[in-house]
């Protein structure tokens, strides 16, 4: 009696995570190898902005709002100008007339998330900001359940625990080589700020995923160039043109400006396209990854101590990334009953990496996340 009775457990606890009728021998594709290279690349985008500002501190410049400034003209200058030439219903004409408010809120949750949280290193330590970063992970999930209807099951949140647990052994191989850069000055409003721009990160992704997939890359990044470069360029006259004027402009620092302002731009140039493949979560869990290898340039840069957990760490969130596309999410059509037990592998889902190769993820879902 306990064989069957322990097979119809290990068969419900399946259908409950999604398992049921799901060949593992599938998961390991093309499709999941492109995923992961290109998220990883997207982490050395941005451990290529955090070498370049590091350099930049050594040599007394810290102007995190001209360096998004000159990032967003960037986007303006390319981007913007090839909508200003579309015609049709989707020009830029008709977006300011209909939409521009829904673009207004995204640009200024992209320009503070990323304002606040360099200010965060004003006042809380290195160890609590790389901790607190993850919050936005959950918050983007929620975000993706109410506003684009992402469906998740148990193995997801699995998944998110285990990349979670990799951040946390990256963190505690800081804490043993006493890597604990930052400051203490008020750690309450330090831990806060990373916490809003979690929050505001989360936005952001939610309205880019939403953008890409349901409208175009190109109208995503053109009206982020747009408010992106006005909002940040107010804020760049109001707080940091003293700090502008002292900089001493040479060939070191003006190659450093260079090299983040265009790993910045290529960041933003290609990171829709991975999450138009995957999703605004996905995305922002194979980017865990980026402090790690930040960490390894460090080791020959900066001469950072080693240790065995970041390997760990890196192998660790990588697992956690592919258990998180062991099964694919789905979208809940408006007013549909969300049966827990059905076969998310059925032609009404919509897995994220699995559509890429159908080629027609949009067709199911544009109702479901209209919501926008």
């Amino acid at each position: 009696m306990a064989g069957p009775v322990q097979n119809r457990l290990c068969g419900k606890l399946r259908m409950a995570c999604g398992l049921d009728n799901y060949n593992f021998r599938d998961l390991f594709t093309w499709q999941l190898l492109k995923t992961i290279v290109m998220g990883q690349v997207l982490s050395l985008l941005i451990c290529g902005t955090a070498v370049s500002c590091q350099y930049l501190a050594i040599d007394k410049v810290e102007t995190p709002m001209l360096q998004s400034f000159l990032n967003y003209v960037l986007l303006l200058l390319t981007y913007t100008i090839i909508l200003s030439c579309r015609r049709g219903d989707r020009n830029i004409l008709h977006i300011l007339k209909t939409t521009w408010w829904k673009y207004l809120i995204m640009g200024l949750a992209d320009v503070e998330a990323n304002y606040v949280v360099v200010k965060a290193y004003q006042f809380t330590t290195l160890t609590s900001i790389q901790l607190l970063d993850c919050f936005v992970i959950p918050v983007l999930m929620l975000l993706s359940w109410f506003i684009l209807k992402t469906r998740f099951r148990p193995i997801h949140f699995v998944a998110v625990m285990v990349c979670l647990l990799g951040v946390g052994a990256m963190v505690g191989a800081d804490i043993l080589a006493g890597r604990d850069q930052g400051s203490t000055s008020d750690v309450i409003l330090g831990d806060g700020l990373v916490l809003l721009s979690a929050g505001l990160y989360a936005v952001s992704n939610v309205c880019q995923e939403h953008t890409v997939k349901n409208l175009s890359r190109i109208e995503f990044l053109g009206m982020m160039g747009l408010f992106g470069t006005v909002i940040s360029g107010i804020q760049l006259a109001v707080l940091e043109t003293r700090a502008v004027a002292e900089i001493k402009w040479d060939l070191r620092v003006s190659l450093l400006f260079a090299a983040y302002v265009l790993c910045m731009y290529a960041l933003y140039s290609f990171m829709p396209v991975v999450v138009k493949m995957t999703s605004a979560t996905a995305v922002n869990l194979s980017l865990l990854t980026a402090d790690l290898f930040s960490l390894f340039c460090g080791l020959f840069l900066f001469h950072y101590a080693f240790s065995v957990l970041y390997i760990i760490s890196f192998v660790v969130i990588t697992v956690g990334f592919i258990m998180f596309h062991a099964v694919p999410t789905y979208s809940a059509l408006p007013g549909e009953t969300i049966d827990e037990s059905a076969d998310i592998s059925a032609p009404s889902s919509t897995d994220h990496l699995l559509s890429a190769q159908k080629g027609s993820q949009r067709s199911e879902t544009l109702t479901a996340v209209d919501a926008l």
